[in-house]
């Protein structure tokens, strides 16, 4: 289906059935990545009695329990509500179907940024530096979510141990930056905008969501943050359109499936 679309002052032509899955499909019982070292997704046939739901076993239908994290095994989109005691969810703040757009290709690296608390020498860091070079001549209209590929970019993305793989996060100063561009929705191919292990200050995700003390701020409620994305290769940088695809949770985060969509400008 091809439409037209008016972003700005300006219209563009999109085709929505060439959409382009940026997620890593939850794999139940196969290969994916992991973070914190939490039980893996799994799948297995509800038992009851002589009910057993699984065809290959001779039951009538396959009826199976699901058990995941999706923090941390997956593709998923979070919200305040993440950080806060107030049980904000997901389902409620994503209130957005189609959102402008911007992918870039970022390298992580060493930094005297600022950090909280403070960087080690190991450390790879995505930087104000780098988003600036990235994204001084993007036209604002395209910055309501901004999409971060890290390079190197390699498919075991899909399927890394991220206690032995230790992934990059975003310095103060950066994050500091994506707030005052306004950009609503930040999606990473990385399992946390923090420090994995950062002792709980969560600094990154506090800045983004403007929770002084982790207090919940109404002015942000409908930001959101989408971790362990994965955008091969062969997608260029540049604008999109973004349909963040969510199940119907009443959770602070739940797996989901970002779709973009190439336009062009009539």
């Amino acid at each position: 289906m091809k439409a037209e679309v008016e972003i700005g002052n300006k219209k563009y032509n999109v085709d929505f059935s060439k959409g382009i899955d940026i997620s890593i499909p939850l794999n139940f019982n196969g290969v994916q990545p992991n973070t914190y070292g939490v039980g893996r997704a799994s799948s297995k046939p509800f038992q009851d009695g002589n009910f057993i739901g699984d065809t290959r076993k001779g039951g009538p239908c396959n009826f199976e329990t699901y058990s995941f994290t999706p923090h941390c095994n997956g593709t998923h989109t979070e919200c305040i509500g993440h950080i806060t005691d107030e049980r904000i969810d997901i389902l409620s703040s994503l209130n957005e179907e189609m959102i402008p757009a911007t992918l870039i290709s970022i390298s992580p690296k060493s930094t005297t940024e600022n950090y909280y608390p403070e960087l080690n020498t190991e450390d790879l860091v995505i930087t104000k530096q780098e988003l600036e070079n990235k994204l001084k001549d993007i036209n604002p209209n395209f910055l309501n979510a901004l999409i971060i590929r890290t390079i190197p970019n390699s498919e075991s993305k899909k399927s890394r141990d991220y206690m032995k793989d230790i992934p990059a996060f975003f310095s103060i100063d950066a994050m500091e930056y994506i707030v005052s561009l306004g950009i609503q929705h930040l999606l990473v191919d990385t399992p946390s905008v923090d420090r994995l292990l950062d002792d709980g200050h969560l600094s990154a995700h506090n800045i983004f969501w403007e929770t002084k003390g982790k207090q919940f701020n109404l002015n942000t409620k409908n930001k959101t943050i989408t971790e362990m994305i994965f955008a091969s290769e062969n997608i260029k940088d540049g604008r999109y359109l973004l349909n963040l695809q969510i199940p119907a949770f009443v959770s602070d985060a739940a797996p989901s499936r970002p779709i973009i969509y190439k336009i062009n400008e009539l």
